[in-house]
């Protein structure tokens, strides 16, 4: 019998003369890449847990900064190892990469029999059923484009997936696919008559019978929320899982880990009430459409108990202002319950109202546990947007439910990002994901130039500070000149969608170079144009300060107005902060500071997407200097020389 060591055929393979030299064009054997995948190798091999004894499985944090090559470094190991393994990403983007680009070519040149799927959210796909239903219903006449029909009949005869991503015609809030989707609370689960052809039971078993799964982080933690209470969704069992894109986790798993009640999702129950009454015939339909017509109104007036301000607020605060707070919780849930009754009686005419009764009471149990049971450990918020209201009961900590749910379930996980960690430490990661001492951490720095190939500007310590009078303008003026410097070819990221329209407004006045915003088209299409248009300038927040990816002359600089520190008014966040506080730590440097720095290395990362790349980077904040935490910040951005003075950056922009 022969011997095999996963590390060392993963590292046979990176090696200067190894497969991935000889047959990727353009390949150059990476150090850290190499030694990248030896861990992940060695984790993914670990058999001296035994999860069954109720130990934790081996975990291992990697910070690979761009340049690194990551994303190979643990696909490769995870394909020679032959085990069961979740690959969990959190944007499509990434998906599209390992499934188009890297599994292609581990099938070519290392692995021809690898079985490796991409399985995501039960909305990306068709639901039979409810698309029959909907074929046979008079409501088809109320989707104007009868061509739209026509291209679903004529997919549906050649599709093996049933994944709307196929259908590169359907705009994405196209109502159609509302109607036809296979959302879980339409689900008839077995009792379903389409069930033998249902493209997620095909999903589900094709997805058994695969080595590598690729997921986003949403569905990964839809799915092990379910795990908590025996049900499970979509994902088979798996040995190993491997977060890519992993400073988003604790993010995605406190939502997933927490409670929600919404005021739309009354309103969607009531609306497929009054559908499924058009199929049904008789006054005990007639009594249903009443009581459930009764309760959307209800909802609909409850919504008025609270403010119209837009956003997400501490719940307890709002109901101290609102007098009549429990009789309109009791009105809502006699509301619940008479529909209830009722709807027991209708379930016995077909499993289509069973499913609404059970949706119902779902409803029901969310709305008590998020408006009337307070537990410890919970923070209860809503969020208001425009006509609705969502009340939600957060975990404060999820760290104790990873342990729980997720790292005595599995033999090994690997956590890896661009970053991870803030003033070179992996201590917040740690904290946050409840990661215990035993886990191995490795850092591994961009190999890109940054000392030769950019500078980062900060302006002088007598610049106003973000929060003294004057920064918005004297802000407005020096990113004109920097402008100016570059030529356009600019891209600016803000904290905040106020400050990017005012700086839109201002450059506006007298543009020099094309300006783009987002919001002004989707995503894609600004990108695109933008990388395009050489001499263009792009304004953004939020999501362009990560998964950007424009390579080249057209995003020579990036420009941030500030440190992105989250305001402290976000309930879950403050809740974590008294928390941190009242257990002796300073949320300001132990919680507040990693984030920012966390969210500013994202943004700075924009610059360098790969080796020939160069440019100048911008920070518009002088607390860096002023401020004894800026040397934290500083101390976590990349070897860029620091300058200070608009002349300096006009001369290293002239020798680029």
């Amino acid at each position: 019998m022969s011997y095999f060591n996963l590390a060392e055929e993963t590292e046979k393979i990176f090696a200067p003369a190894g497969i991935l030299s000889k047959k990727l064009p353009g390949y150059e054997s990476r150090p850290g890449q190499l030694t990248m995948a030896g861990a992940v190798a060695r984790t993914l091999e670990d058999d001296r847990l035994d999860n069954e004894a109720g130990q934790m499985g081996l975990k291992l944090a990697v910070e690979a900064e761009t340049g690194i090559g990551k994303t190979l470094a643990y696909l490769v190991p995870s394909v020679l190892s032959g085990r069961k393994i979740i690959i969990s990403t959190n944007t499509l983007n990434l998906q599209d990469q390992i499934l188009n680009k890297e599994i292609p070519f581990i099938r070519r040149n290392i692995a021809p029999d690898l079985t490796a799927l991409c399985v995501k959210g039960r909305r990306n796909y068709l639901c039979l059923y409810r698309w029959k239903q909907l074929h046979a219903s008079p409501q088809l006449n109320l989707f104007e484009k009868s061509e739209d029909i026509k291209a679903l009949e004529d997919w549906l005869q050649e599709t093996g997936t049933g994944d709307r991503s196929e259908l590169d015609w359907l705009a994405d809030n196209a109502p159609l696919w509302f109607e036809i989707s296979a959302d879980s609370s339409q689900c008839l689960g077995a009792d379903c008559p389409e069930g033998e052809a249902c493209f997620l039971n095909r999903l589900r078993k094709k997805a058994a019978r695969s080595q590598l799964l690729i997921v986003n982080h949403h569905l990964f933690f839809s799915d092990l929320a379910l795990r908590r209470f025996g049900f499970a969704e979509v994902l088979p069992r798996y040995e190993s899982v491997i977060f890519d894109e992993a400073h988003h986790l604790e993010n995605i798993a406190t939502r997933y880990f927490g409670i929600s009640f919404s005021h739309y999702q009354v309103i969607d129950l009531v609306r497929d009430i009054d559908k499924l009454v058009l199929e049904t015939k008789g006054g005990k339909a007639d009594k249903t459409v009443q009581l459930a017509r009764s309760l959307a109104a209800q909802a609909d007036h409850f919504v008025t108990i609270f403010p119209r301000e837009q956003g997400r607020f501490p719940l307890l605060e709002a109901l101290e202002q609102a007098p009549d707070w429990q009789k309109e919780m009791q009105s809502l849930e006699q509301r619940f319950e008479s529909l209830a009754g009722q709807l027991e009686i209708m379930s016995g005419i077909s499993d289509t109202w069973n499913n609404m009764l059970r949706r119902c009471n779902e409803l029901r149990v969310n709305l008590r546990a998020t408006a009337e049971e307070q537990r410890s450990g919970y923070v209860y918020w809503f969020e208001r947007r425009q006509k609705t209201i969502t009340l939600s009961a957060s975990p404060i900590e999820i760290a104790s439910d990873l342990q729980e749910f997720l790292y005595l379930q599995v033999r090994s996980i690997v956590f890896t990002s661009a970053t991870l960690t803030a003033g070179s430490k992996f201590n917040y990661l740690f904290e946050r994901l409840g990661l215990d001492r035993e886990t191995d951490t490795l850092r591994l720095p961009t190999p890109f130039d940054y000392r030769n190939r950019t500078r980062l500007y900060i302006p002088e310590n007598n610049f106003p500070q973000p929060a003294q009078p004057g920064y918005l303008r004297a802000m407005q003026e020096r990113i004109t000149a920097i402008l100016r410097l570059t030529r356009g070819r600019a891209l600016i990221l803000f904290t905040s969608i106020k400050a990017m329209q005012k700086m839109y407004e201002y450059l506006n006045r007298k543009p020099d170079y094309p300006l783009l915003m987002q919001g002004m088209s989707p995503r894609a299409s600004l990108l695109e144009q933008f990388q395009k248009d050489t001499h263009s300038v792009l304004l953004a927040v939020a999501s362009f300060w990560e998964g950007v990816n424009v390579p080249g002359e057209t995003l020579s600089c990036v420009i941030i107005d500030k440190l992105p520190f989250e305001v402290p008014s976000d309930p879950v966040i403050m809740a974590r902060i008294k928390l941190i506080r009242e257990d002796g730590g300073n949320p300001f440097f132990d919680f507040q500071i990693p984030r920012a720095i966390l969210t500013l290395r994202q943004g700075i990362g924009r610059l360098m997407r790969c080796a020939g790349d160069q440019g100048l980077l911008v920070i518009m904040d002088v607390r860096l200097f002023t401020k004894q935490y800026g040397r934290l910040f500083l101390k976590s951005l990349p070897e860029s020389p620091v300058i200070r003075d608009l002349v300096e950056a006009g001369q290293f922009l002239e020798r680029c």
